[in-house]
């Protein structure tokens, strides 16, 4: 009698044991791919929100980057590619952003349908010098001659974080939609008129607003900011290059410390999804305050739970910068 009861105390145990694991693995699943919808699976959030507005019902979204996680280190996993292999399309930003994706893509099944597209194809892209930190995997790099000695130049990715460059990958999305899904072709027309509609509005008040401060010389914490700074007029420093990991030198920190006093720069933007250590340091050290410019790269959890978006979070960043630069 005991050893049955043992026995049944062992199996409810295992039972329970298997349960929690399962569900511990729950959240963490980027989603599963749902049979007669068309299946996208998209890289990073501004693509997936997109996709998702243009969509509508039409689309079955899942974007691969969790929540609270920053794009540039980021690396898929086993069932991202399970998933893409199955999906219709694959949309992911490209200009170096995504290092892993030549790869990843070599990793799809045979015979995986998956149309890949480059949504920030069309913009015209920034190079810059800057080391930003992470693989290309062969994307996003120009070789440059100067003065008889080659540099490499490196494509700035964060094409998004401007208004006028997400209109152009807004509509990149909705052609790929159009080109795999054609028998919808008039809903994706639709959507993405209205998404637009709302993308030159914001494009509009940015240069507007931006237009009428004194001051245009921001420091911010990651060289994101590049595209807004060259559509709306701004001059932007950074801490650190392209990607939001790399370090900086000590005498770099000490250059901008001075350039921050010499111009009167009253506010040193941080960002959320990496850490704010460097923009307190310099901020303390030039005697200045903090604040938050949001790159957009993803949602925290909080901004989720808030049911904050792309447009949200620039209207903050409108609100800041004008705060900044008066």
């Amino acid at each position: 009698m005991l050893t049955k009861s043992l026995h049944r105390g062992v199996l409810l145990t295992l039972t329970l044991l298997v349960f929690l694991l399962l569900a511990a693995c729950g959240p963490k699943s980027s989603g599963s791919i749902v049979e007669g919808k068309v299946n996208v699976i998209t890289t990073f959030y501004p693509i997936y929100e997109f996709a998702s507005e243009i969509g509508g019902e039409d689309i079955h979204a899942i974007n691969l980057l969790p929540v609270g996680v920053e794009p540039h280190d980021w690396t898929p996993r086993s069932q991202d590619i399970i998933n893409t292999s199955k999906a219709q399309l694959f949309l992911y930003n490209g200009a170096g952003l995504e290092g892993w994706v030549p790869n990843f893509l070599k990793s799809l099944d045979a015979d995986s349908e998956a149309k890949a597209v480059e949504v920030s194809k069309g913009v015209d892209y920034i190079m810059t010098d800057e080391e930003d930190g992470h693989d290309h995997g062969g994307e996003g790099e120009a070789e440059a001659e100067a003065e008889g000695h080659t540099d490499t130049l490196h494509t700035d990715p964060h094409t998004w974080v401007s208004p006028r460059s997400a209109l152009i990958m807004a509509e990149n999305i909705k052609e790929s939609l159009q080109s795999v899904d054609p028998a919808h072709k008039d809903g994706y027309e639709e959507r993405y008129n209205k998404l637009a509609e709302r993308l030159k509005a914001l494009d509009s008040k940015f240069a507007t607003e931006l237009a009428k401060l004194p001051n245009h010389e921001i420091v911010v914490s990651h060289q994101a900011f590049a595209y807004l700074a060259r559509d709306y007029g701004l001059t932007q420093h950074a801490i650190m290059g392209l990607s939001a990991d790399a370090e900086p030198r000590s005498q770099d920190l000490l250059k901008l410390a001075d350039l921050v006093k010499k111009e009167g720069i009253r506010y040193i933007f941080f960002e959320e999804l990496v850490s704010d250590k460097l923009a307190k340091t310099l901020a303390a050290e030039a005697g200045v305050s903090t604040m938050v410019l949001n790159p957009v790269e993803g949602l925290t959890e909080a901004q989720e739970k808030n049911g904050d978006n792309y447009f949200t979070l620039m209207e903050k960043n409108l609100q800041n910068l004008i705060l900044a630069l008066q």
